[in-house]
């Protein structure tokens, strides 16, 4: 490779890192003017009330296109909201693409072939996206463990006397993250005149927890028909606790297929890697012969086949 190219790349890259820097700087630039402004009595400070419920209002009514196709899917907002990182989505959309262009400029320089370059790319530029599907995994799988005792602990509360917002609120000083930060959310949220009802569903958006819908079903019910509610949370933290034991036998019965899942269907990807690392010729023809491309094609379709056969099977529901 020249050392022009090679000059040119490295410029490319410093000027991508840069801007990036300056894309992140710009918000936390508007944020130090506003405060600026409201220190020296240019601006107001607002109260903080109206803030949360102008921002929640203005959530709730937006509505990408995106959005509106495909209701059932998950938009990226909520998505970091659920996972709880303080970041926003363009952000994460330049890391990304930074992250993606010094992928392809890698391989450029270490003499990947051309149209394999953007592969690294693509890899690349999806690693923030798993890493916030993986905090949003281990905070929902963190949530679902806490909420039994949660609700044992809301359930003695009301049995001395408390109301369910001081209940909540016992939860939120006495339990650890995150079931802490939701519950004490909805008790500052009732405490600012939302309805506990609206307040509690709120939390369902957040929290797509199929157990918490169910506390919430109870609660909304009882507060509407009456009845030990005490009680009914006692029944639920035991069939919760109980179908966890009935889980963890599952995934311990299962583990096994799970495991050669995962080998069989990385074990045609690590050998077509190591392949073209020996041996380029020897796999070249699978994209550049007619029968190869059928073959591979073929292939890819009975790996996505088998996958989800294979999930088909050790995914069970309980």
């Amino acid at each position: 490779m020249s050392p022009l190219v090679i000059s040119l790349l490295v410029f490319l890259a410093v000027e991508a890192v840069i801007g990036v820097v300056a894309f992140v700087m710009a918000g936390n630039t508007g944020k130090l003017s506003d405060r600026l402004d409201a220190l020296t009595g240019k601006k107001k400070k607002e109260d903080e009330t109206t803030n949360i419920l102008r921002k929640s209002a203005m959530e709730r009514d937006k509505k990408s296109l995106l959005e509106m196709l495909t209701p059932n899917i998950p938009s990226l907002q909520k998505i970091i909201v659920q996972a709880d990182v303080h970041i926003r989505a363009s952000t994460l959309f330049g890391i990304g693409a930074l992250l993606g262009f010094l992928g392809v400029a890698v391989s450029i320089m270490m003499g990947v072939k051309a149209y394999f370059a953007p592969l690294l790319g693509i890899v690349m530029f999806t690693v923030p996206f798993l890493w916030l599907l993986t905090k949003r995994w281990s905070r929902l799988s963190k949530f679902a463990a806490q909420l039994p005792e949660a609700m044992e602990l809301v359930a003695r509360a009301l049995r001395a006397g408390h109301s369910l917002a001081a209940g909540m609120h016992v939860v939120a000083e006495e339990m650890p993250m995150p079931i802490a930060g939701e519950f004490n959310r909805v008790y500052e949220e009732q405490n600012l005149g939302i309805p506990v009802e609206e307040a509690l569903l709120h939390m369902c958006d957040r929290v797509p927890n199929i157990d918490l819908r169910f506390f919430v079903t109870s609660v909304l019910i009882q507060r509407q028909t009456g009845g030990d509610l005490a009680e009914i949370l006692d029944k639920i933290g035991h069939l919760i606790r109980e179908r966890y034991k009935i889980l963890g036998q599952v995934k311990a019965l299962t583990a096994e297929g799970r495991l050669s899942g995962v080998i069989l269907l990385a074990m045609p990807f690590g050998l077509f890697l190591m392949m073209l690392h020996l041996k380029y010729d020897y796999v070249e023809k699978l994209w550049t012969h007619e029968f190869g491309i059928k073959m591979s094609a073929v292939a890819l379709g009975m790996q996505v086949v088998g996958a989800l056969v294979i999930r088909k099977i050790v995914n069970i529901k309980v």
